[in-house]
């Protein structure tokens, strides 16, 4: 019997897993979250669950589907609370994978390795957010933070609140925070109305697959009209102010390629700003595996979503920012080739088409939404670039000048920046493009802070700890999801 390893319990993870069960693969899901879902199906635990889970989540009743199908399979085995520490290549196959399962703060933690035939990687991705002055002040989310607290806590980040940044996504942060009891003040889209015109309406025919995300927009609509909330386009949050936590932001007009007008800010008190410029694909285990990236820097697949890597497959937004639509579409693929299937089988003609229309959609709000090379004219000397390590952009610019280095490591390791706790996930592209930026030509050396440790502290007594054999690793039940029996 195969054996399929799955990495990653979201949409696309938990569509790999079924799919893979269904051509009799013995499947694996791996999770370091305590629930599944991973961040689009974000939920509140079953202990205190929400009276109308639904109307919070879009595609509720797939979630259900899918996570009913897999709790109720004895041939699927879900770990959550599952963190991979390492990942060891092999010639041929995928190689082994090291695992500590447990609270991450937690004691008496199982070491388990797993040697699978195949492995779905479905890591999913994390908020990028430009650096703006007053960006490391509290009361300052990213999008995927406020949204995160608001359908898994019912916490709501603050009273007063503005959401600014790019990408549909601002939509649905706004819907959440106004369902936990925020006023959102406004809504701004840093691209102006001809680039979004030029990403969406070229070939409209293309979208009618995609019908469904029309809907979802009405829905946004019709909730900014029921609040009251302005969607301004053109305009970004260009600081943010306050002493202890922030105060107020200032938003201003900025052109096409997002350089702020003079003349045009005004400032707005707020006690909460959440800010989004899109993604961030989580890439760390793909490296490890030597997964080979695109030019955009994401995994390189194929039709069957195989990576380079031997018995490698990777679905959902390390492939490629797409929402929710292709990463099932995706999930489902991989999870069939690694089950020994064929793009060819009849079971998959629907999907293939689904996932050539929401790589389309995908493709637009890049177009549409995307980043433009104006941003670093928002920064100011002392504009803090990296947070964990309190670089600013003054001090960046800096000694790019005077060391005259194109190379990334070295000015890494001359400003420290990229090396903080968090190893770069929240501002390494960001530096990079100020790093290239400066050196005119572009960086050098080939280095990319995608590039890290993949996981957080292992302590060094389970790093020397025996390992549980995975196939003795057993759940006592789905309600005790992160304690195992030997």
């Amino acid at each position: 019997m195969i054996q399929v390893l799955v990495i990653g319990a979201g949409p696309a993870g938990l569509a790999a897993a079924r799919a893979a069960r269904r051509l009799g693969a013995s499947v694996t899901l791996l999770d370091s979250s305590d629930q599944l879902g991973g961040q689009f199906w974000r939920h509140l635990p079953a202990a205190r669950p929400a009276a109308r889970e639904r109307i919070l989540h879009h595609g509720w009743d797939t979630f259900q589907s899918l996570s009913a199908t897999l709790e109720s399979d004895g041939g699927c085995r879900i770990i959550r609370s599952a963190n991979v520490f390492a990942l060891e290549t092999a010639a041929a196959g995928p190689g082994t994978v090291h695992v500590i399962v447990g609270a991450p703060d937690g004691v008496g933690r199982k070491r388990l390795s797993f040697s699978p035939d195949a492995i779905v990687l479905a890591t999913g991705a994390h908020d990028r957010t430009l650096p703006f002055p007053g960006w490391d002040l509290p009361g300052v989310f990213t999008g995927g933070a406020a949204q995160a607290l608001a359908k898994g806590e019912r916490l709501a980040v603050g009273r007063r609140v503005v959401v600014s940044g790019a990408g549909p996504f601002l939509l649905p942060v706004a819907a959440s925070l106004v369902a936990v009891g925020s006023r959102v003040l406004g809504v701004y889209e840093a691209n102006r109305l001809p680039a979004l015109v030029r990403g969406w309406l070229p070939r409209p025919w293309q979208l009618l697959g995609a019908w469904k995300k029309g809907a979802e927009l009405g829905g946004y609509a019709r909730g900014h009209l029921a609040h009251r909330i302005p969607y301004k386009l053109g305009r970004a949050v260009v600081a943010a102010h306050g002493t202890d936590r922030v105060e107020s932001v200032t938003v201003a007009e900025i052109t096409a390629d997002w350089t702020p007008i003079p003349g045009t800010e005004r400032r707005i008190a707020v006690d909460a700003v959440c800010v989004s410029h899109g993604f961030t694909p989580r890439l760390e285990l793909a490296v490890a595996a030597g997964c080979a990236l695109t030019f955009e820097r994401f995994v390189r697949v194929d039709d069957r979503q195989h990576s380079s890597a031997p018995g490698v497959y990777a679905a959902g937004e390390i492939t490629g920012i797409g929402g929710v639509d292709l990463a099932l579409a995706e999930g489902t693929i991989a999870g069939h080739a690694a089950a020994g299937g064929t793009i060819g089988d009849r079971a998959l003609r629907t999907t293939v088409r689904g996932r050539r229309t929401f790589q389309g959609f995908a493709a637009r709000i890049e177009a549409a939404h995307g980043i433009r090379a104006g941003w670093p004219e928002m920064l100011t000397s002392d504009t803090i670039v990296c947070r964990c390590e309190e670089v600013t952009y003054g001090h960046l610019c800096e000694t790019a000048e005077s060391t005259g280095s194109r190379s990334l490591r070295a000015m890494k390791l001359s400003t420290r920046a990229g090396l903080g706790i968090c190893q770069g996930r929240i501002c390494g592209r960001s530096v990079e493009e100020l790093l290239a930026c400066r050196a005119g030509g572009g960086l050098v050396d080939g280095v990319s802070t995608d590039r890290r440790p993949i996981s957080g502290t292992i302590r060094l007594g389970e790093l020397a700890a025996a390992v549980t054999p995975a196939d003795s690793y057993r759940l006592t039940s789905t309600s005790e999801s992160s304690k195992g029996t030997l």
